[in-house]
């Protein structure tokens, strides 16, 4: 009856639905040194846990004291970054003067253009104000 027992915690525990009392009776089984043969292949493994579970790290580990290499690092990054945003921010508002500037320029020109254009109009205007002065005082 213990066998048929193991045997199915066995399978219990292959498909990870056993509990932690039923590990632990398997484990106590499989120390025993009587154990059937069709079973001997589990034994290393659950002998393997039980050692597993005893055994500790007791060597010291060496800590190193910390450097604040990390606090330089990130003085650092924060004072490229601002220096990359200052100097960039007078780049970009250089390059929006400039546009601005040639925009204007553009302006005026076409300005200048149309305002040509329209003194040649203002001198024909004038001739007609003459002859109109002329029929006006002849009459």
């Amino acid at each position: 009856m213990e066998l048929d027992n193991i045997e199915k915690l066995l399978e219990k525990y292959f498909e990870a639905t056993t509990t932690v009392a039923e590990e632990k009776t398997l484990q106590a089984y499989f120390s025993q040194e009587s154990v059937p043969t069709h079973l001997k292949q589990y034994k290393p493994m659950f002998n393997y846990f039980s050692n597993a579970k005893e055994e500790r790290y007791t060597k010291q580990v060496p800590l190193k004291p910390r450097k604040d290499f990390y606090k330089w690092i990130s003085v650092a990054a924060v004072a490229v970054l601002s220096f990359g945003i200052y100097f960039g921010n007078q780049y970009q508002e250089k390059r929006q003067a400039e546009y601005a500037y040639q925009e204007t320029k553009k302006a005026f020109e076409l300005l200048a253009e149309n305002f040509g254009k329209g003194t040649e109009k203002v001198a024909y205007l004038q001739e007609f104000e003459v002859a109109k002065q002329k029929i006006y005082n002849n009459n």
